[in-house]
């Protein structure tokens, strides 16, 4: 954790060989960004990999999305 700039999450252990994911936050003329960096490495070997190719990127990358979505609803209040 690097307060208020960035925090990193790891996963000890679970589905994932590794999983690393960053937020990082910058301030711009009163208006707060959130990027969002994830690194993760899929067990099994060439199975993994191959689940990465055809559909596990692209479902993370949209699970990110669809959770700051609703991240930024709620703190803009909407």
């Amino acid at each position: 954790m690097n307060s208020p700039y960035s925090f990193t999450d790891e996963m000890v252990s679970g589905a994932f060989h590794s999983f690393t994911h960053t937020h990082t936050f910058t301030e711009t003329e009163g208006t707060t960004t959130m990027k969002d960096v994830f690194d993760y490495k899929s067990p099994f070997g060439i199975l993994g990999r191959l689940a990465d190719s055809l559909f596990l990127k692209e479902y993370m990358t949209d699970l990110l999305a669809i959770r700051n979505r609703a991240l930024r609803h709620h703190l803009e209040g909407h």
